[in-house]
């Protein structure tokens, strides 16, 4: 079964051209099933870019998803058009009364900010709250994977001395872990961030286990054992080219970045990229869906408990 997604969302063609399972709502209204309801809560400056790579995962999954965009605040941002943004996304004011099977929240680039002076922290410790009585099961990635930690658990990420930017190699750690389905026990996946939470900080968390990590980008993958909160601290979505954007951005912008590590063929940014992660980013998400979401989700989400931490 195919996501379903607004018929003029411009996400819809830009999936439907790379021959991407997807339907229309009007399509999806004929099908007497009780799909997967997920909101995807994008945090990020590029609203269209994260949806395509958020929904182009998704939709590799045999079940049914209504998905609600969601935005943070009223702020317009810089990268995306107002008519986007009124068109396809919901205030949370409109959804607060919903109940979910799965939610995603994005990353950020707020890595530098202490949380308390990000400006819609306030908003985003209250979704958070209202997620662990409304939502089954919820992914958070990158600075979100951060923000969640310390809001939850009180875990303050490092900043790292050099932003971690690459692809790096990691090992499973749970292999039994249904997360972890299917995964080779080494794979690659993709960094973008400057701060860090050390293993020991997450084996203090009574009911945490980490699942993925890698020796040189530390702790990738880590779940509660109830399954309800998911954090990932890296972009199994990016494209293959969004380090190399990202590496264009801030030379232009003056800031003298180091180059992405195992990316560019031969580490030169004048050749393509090396892409070797989109598989795993696929597994992820539906590994998700199937066994964290589905298979623990009440077919009534009315009767959805809150979650205790």
């Amino acid at each position: 079964m195919p996501i379903k997604i607004p018929s003029d969302l411009p996400a819809l063609d830009v999936l439907l051209q790379e021959n991407i399972f997807a339907m229309d709502s009007n399509r999806a209204a004929s099908q007497n099933i009780r799909p997967l309801e997920v909101g995807i809560l994008n945090l990020m400056p590029n609203k269209i870019e994260t949806e395509i790579q958020i929904l182009r995962l998704l939709s590799n999954t045999p079940i049914q998803i209504n998905v609600d965009l969601i935005r943070i605040d009223e702020t317009t941002p810089k990268n995306t058009p107002k008519s986007h943004m009124d068109a396809f996304y919901h205030e949370f004011s409109e959804v607060s009364d919903k109940n979910y099977d799965g939610w995603i929240v994005t990353g950020a680039p707020l890595g530098l900010l202490e949380y308390e002076d990000v400006k819609y922290w306030d908003k985003m410790t209250e979704l958070l709250d209202w997620a662990q009585e409304n939502v089954q099961s919820t992914i958070f990635l990158c600075w979100a994977a951060h923000a969640a930690m310390y809001h939850f658990y009180g875990v303050q990420r490092q900043l790292r001395a050099n932003k971690l930017s690459g692809v790096f190699e990691h090992d499973v750690v749970q292999a039994n872990d249904e997360l972890m389905r299917g995964f080779d026990p080494h794979f690659w996946a993709p960094h973008s961030r400057v701060g860090e939470i050390l293993l020991e900080d997450y084996e203090k968390v009574p009911g945490l286990k980490v699942l993925a990590q890698s020796d040189v980008a530390g702790t990738y993958i880590s779940a509660t054992d109830d399954r309800r909160l998911v954090f990932v601290t890296g972009h199994p979505e990016y494209d293959p080219n969004t380090l190399a954007l990202e590496y264009e951005r801030d030379v232009e912008a003056g800031l003298e970045p180091v180059v992405p590590s195992n990316y560019f063929t031969n580490n030169d940014p004048s050749q393509e990229p090396i892409v070797r992660w989109k598989s795993h980013g696929s597994l992820l998400l539906t590994n998700w869906l199937n066994y964290y979401v589905y298979q623990n989700t009440p077919y009534d989400l009315s009767t959805l408990r809150r979650r205790e931490c």
